[in-house]
């Protein structure tokens, strides 16, 4: 059933906090736990779009395009064929190209 218990063992463990707690501040407990809850999602969201930004920062500097994309632009303007290439491979000959253009 839950996290395997059973409905007797449920019953039990409610009938102990009942006792331990008093059906006074189980609700208020239940109720700060909802909060907390509450407060760890919107840290967690906040993060998540905090990383998200970043990318579209990143994306956005690339002009739209992906690393592959811009690597695939980057050797067409050196004049390399960039269909069938391995990334690492097409990245290193770009690379030395690049160097080469600049050092002329």
């Amino acid at each position: 059933m839950f996290g395997g218990l059973g409905p007797l063992e449920i019953i039990v463990l409610l009938v102990i906090f009942f006792v331990l707690f008093g059906a006074e501040r189980l609700p208020k407990m239940a109720n700060a736990l909802g909060r907390s809850k509450g407060e760890f999602q919107k840290g967690l969201d906040e993060s998540t779009k905090a990383m998200k930004l970043e990318q579209t920062i990143q994306d956005m500097d690339a002009g739209g395009r992906t690393p592959s994309q811009a690597l695939a632009a980057r050797a067409k303007e050196v004049g390399i064929d960039p269909e069938g290439m391995n990334p690492e491979e097409l990245e290193k000959k770009v690379a030395a190209l690049e160097k080469l253009a600049a050092e002329e």
